[in-house]
């Protein structure tokens, strides 16, 4: 790891500057304000890839925002890696609980603090600057593809199709993926598994105006009270969601492999002093990791509605809105999910009220086998780097395109995320530690190593 090491130092100023040049452009997926945004950010991925070494980088338009697409092949005999990340991030919002500007990168205590330090901007650079590394030093054992998306955070509606369209171009042998996260950062750990999901918006629509609340309350239905108790139908006291067919497809873990996740260290203690909460809660008969690793879940994710300004407005509202997702394992149909969901909520929502349900994005959940190289070169990678062999994990996130990539291009994914639990991804002051930034920019080279000498 010698020239490993000596690269990173001798440039690890200008790798840092040059993630912060791609940190400071607001590509936010989900508003339409930010769509030149986008494209900004898909014209520096161009510039990124251009400088690393790729032999030819380009911005492809979809339905929906670019994706950039880069490549170098040095021998069409030696196997490919398809390098995937993406380029938007989440809304920032509330940006008051933000202690510094979410696009204005700054170091603090050894962590990069910014909106897409980690998720997935400054894991991104890090596979551009391993490339780098690789192409200068001459050590670069095999073909290297990228496709950097604009629309990861909102479900990749587009890039499924887009991949259709370029599965000629997108061949390879293995997609390498840094978008999740290690136990700690003393515990390496490959992600195995992600959930599915299902997002769906909700609107409840009562009087046909706002009223009153003195004059009618009491005696009209107020659609936010409605919507609160509808939800709350939604799981029982054993933390069980109630949709009728929601569990038929759920794969069962077996108790072997339940005792193989248990093995991954974890403090409750800890978790929920982290957490700032005292007390944990989800489906009885199960693990807090296997909440998040193994089960299905059911989460609001945003309700709104009547005022919410600043004093006092006496008013009974006509309508009132959610947003909802659901957290999905193996074998569950997100599409069917959708429907159960919808056709599940309207019927039960009182004549008091009209209810409208709107499925938004989702996808399927994804396992990746321990048995393939490219799974193994990872391992190998990792040991070296942290001097530990690496614990495989299930993690409770999504990445819905993963199980479309194998589906459309016929490609596994190996997950080496190099993120913490504490860098507040989707929140606000995300940060990612400079040390994490640097090991990913060396450990994955050893990725490339180990996997073209076990492809032969």
């Amino acid at each position: 790891m010698e020239y490993i090491n000596k690269y990173v130092e001798e440039n690890k100023d200008r790798f840092l500057e040059e993630l912060f040049g791609l940190i400071r452009i607001p590509s936010i997926s989900s508003i339409a304000a930010h769509k030149p945004d986008m494209y900004k950010a898909a014209e520096y991925w161009k510039k990124t890839l251009l400088e690393a070494g790729a032999d030819k980088a380009e911005v492809f338009e979809t339905a929906g925002n670019p994706v950039t697409y880069g490549e170098k092949i040095i021998d069409p005999s030696l196997p490919t890696v398809l390098v995937y990340g993406h380029m938007d991030v989440m809304p920032v919002d509330p940006i008051d609980l933000w202690d510094t500007p979410p696009f204005e990168p700054q170091v603090r205590d050894g962590k990069i603090y910014a909106r897409g330090a980690d998720d997935d901007k400054g894991q991104g650079m890090m596979h551009a600057k391993a490339f780098e590394l690789m192409v200068k030093t001459n050590t670069l054992p095999c073909n290297v593809k990228f496709m950097i998306e604009g629309e990861e955070e909102v479900g990749s509606p587009n890039l499924g199709l887009w991949c259709e369209q370029n599965k000629e171009m997108l061949k390879a042998d293995i997609i390498l993926v840094s978008d999740t996260s290690m136990l700690a950062a003393d515990i390496p750990s490959i992600t195995t598994g992600l959930r599915g999901l299902a997002y769906w918006e909700v609107e409840v629509t009562g009087p046909n105006r706002d009223l009153h609340s003195g004059i009618f309350g009491g005696a009209v239905a107020n659609p936010i009270n409605v919507l609160c108790s509808m939800i709350d139908q939604m799981v029982d006291a054993d933390g069980k969601i109630t949709i009728p067919g929601f569990y038929d497809t759920v794969q069962e873990v077996s108790a072997e492999e339940r005792a193989l996740l248990a093995k991954a260290p974890f403090n409750e203690e800890k978790y929920k002093k982290a957490l700032g909460v005292e007390e944990l809660k989800g489906e009885k008969g199960f693990t807090t990791s296997e909440h998040t690793g193994i089960r299905p879940s059911f989460d609001v994710c945003g309700i709104w509605g009547g005022y919410t300004g600043e004093g006092a407005k006496t008013v009974l509202p006509s309508k009132a809105f959610a947003k909802i997702s659901s957290r999905l394992v193996p074998d569950q149909d997100h599409e069917k999910i959708a429907v159960l969901f919808k056709e599940h909520f309207e019927s039960i929502a009182p004549k008091s009220v009209k209810v409208e349900v709107t499925p938004l994005h989702g996808g399927p959940a994804y396992v990746c086998p321990i048995d393939i190289p490219a799974y193994q070169a990872a391992e190998k990678a990792y040991t070296d780097t942290f001097g530990k062999r690496p614990v495989p994990v299930r993690s409770g996130g999504s990445i819905p395109i993963i199980s479309t990539f194998e589906k459309v291009l016929g490609i596994k994914s190996v997950l080496m995320g190099f993120g913490l639990e504490a860098d507040a991804i989707h929140s606000p002051n995300e940060n990612y530690p400079l040390e994490q930034f640097y090991n990913g920019i060396k450990t994955i080279p050893l990725f490339y190593k180990y996997f073209a000498e076990m492809s032969k």
